[in-house]
């Protein structure tokens, strides 16, 4: 029995120590900014008496570093060790978060310091998840990228359930300054598990140590100029940009449009919720069985469905309905836009490639939010939903007409500019070994 279960665990990504290692950093990590999304809001509303368009500058902030630094992060995460990246940028975090309760305690506490303290926060949450999403291929196998990304996702959605009811706990027991200290640990937790990771990250050619213009200018053109990645990207800027939008209103959209009760609104979006984690547990089997371009197609109709559902609800029942299908199409395209780009990717281009896709999503976060607040006035917080579902609608016409849909499994970089190669019904061998292939 033992030896049985010691083999399945050998061939399962838990038997992987260095993948176990990043697991554990960045499920850390997002246990702990999860507190944070609500506990500095309240050391704002409680401590500072902040007003509510103080709270949107707070929120609004933490994504200007994708903004000033979102391109030019990628060329320098690859000319640094990707690991000592990481560990700094938890380090700055942790260190970020110290400032509160030390300031709280001085009497030196104020609306400019949370802002450069979120600022800090979003810069090392930029450069670390650029060299995690760089690191990760070259600790598991390539056709274990998807089950890889999977598992990644799926801590990421459980935190989001679970890690707002924790810190609601831990301000109610500790009060919001110091329950951002429990988010500092959890940064030094994820900096410590990156430590133990021991497989080596490729590192950059010096030839590509050129100037900093040139090697962003490459990183965009290698990404705008694949024929898989560029539908790729403009579907997840446009569902990026929808998505923003019903962030920033669903609570808004739950009670004053659909008169749900804070608690109901809490059920509802738990369970909105929940469909990113069976999107993140699904992902890789569903590929597997049914093939990578026919599993982008539907996960794409699924989060546009899920998305045009919510200006048709009529209560909780709906609404929550139509946030579980939208996060479950959600997390599906994202495990599998993110492996398929770490399969196509050259290792010396992977940092480029995942700013350029940072930047790109990320950036338009703020927009999202702060045009959809704009248009309410105007349309209605019902007209501004359907507006999101259309943004979905048009998302899939780049994934369409390209060679996306005919897939059959994540293919192998190989070159610069790679063809997609893998076509329904295809199979490949791939090699088990973590550290191989060009790696």
């Amino acid at each position: 029995m033992t030896g049985t279960w010691r083999s399945r665990l050998s061939r399962s990504l838990w038997g992987v120590a260095d993948y176990r290692n990043l697991w554990m950093s960045q499920t850390a990590s997002l246990c702990g900014t999860g507190i944070t999304l609500l506990a500095l809001p309240l050391v704002a509303l409680h401590g500072l008496d902040a007003s509510a368009f103080e709270i949107g500058v707070l929120w609004a902030v933490e994504y200007l570093p994708i903004l000033l630094f979102g391109l030019p992060v990628g060329v320098w995460v690859e000319r640094l060790p990707l690991r000592a990246v990481m560990v700094a940028a938890d380090a700055v975090r942790a260190a970020a978060l110290l400032a509160v309760p030390t300031a709280l305690a001085l009497d030196a506490l104020s609306m400019p310091l949370l802002y450069a303290v979120t600022f800090l926060i979003g810069l090392g949450t930029l450069f670390y998840d650029v060299a995690q999403l760089s690191v990760m291929p070259a600790l598991v196998a390539e056709d274990r990228l998807v089950d890889a990304n999977g598992k990644l996702e799926l801590s990421r959605s459980v935190s989001q359930i679970g890690s707002p009811a924790v810190g609601g706990v831990l301000v109610q027991l500790l009060t919001a300054p110091l329950a951002v200290l429990a988010d500092a640990v959890s940064y030094l937790a994820s900096a410590y598990f990156v430590l133990r990771i021991r497989t080596p990250a490729p590192a950059s050619p010096p030839a590509e140590h050129s100037s900093l213009r040139r090697n962003i200018g490459e990183g965009v053109r290698f990404v705008f100029g694949h024929p898989l990645m560029r539908p790729l990207l403009l579907c997840a800027t446009l569902a990026e940009l929808a998505s923003a939008i019903i962030l920033a209103l669903q609570v808004v959209y739950a009670s004053d449009g659909l008169s749900m009760s804070p608690a109901v609104i809490g059920v509802a979006l738990a369970v909105g919720n929940g469909g990113g984690v069976v999107g993140a547990l699904v992902a890789e089997p569903f590929a597997r069985r049914f093939g990578t371009g026919r599993a982008f197609v539907v996960s794409i109709v699924l989060f546009t469905a899920g998305t045009a559902v919510l200006p048709m609800a009529s209560g909780p029942v709906t609404f929550a309905a139509g946030m579980f299908v939208a996060y479950l199409g959600a997390l599906v395209f994202n495990v599998l836009q993110v492996s398929l780009c770490q399969a196509v990717t050259p290792p010396h281009l992977l940092g480029r490639m995942n700013s350029v896709f940072r930047f790109a999503t990320w950036g338009v976060i703020p927009l999202g939010a702060a045009g959809g607040g704009l248009l309410v006035d105007h349309i209605g917080l019902q007209g501004v939903f359907w507006i999101a579902a259309g943004l979905n609608a048009v998302a899939v016409l780049p994934v369409l007409f390209s060679a996306i849909p005919r897939l059959g499994e994540v293919v192998h970089h190989g070159a610069d500019q790679p063809a997609p190669k893998a076509m329904a019904g295809e199979t490949r061998e791939r090699s088990e070994d973590p550290v191989t292939d060009g790696r």
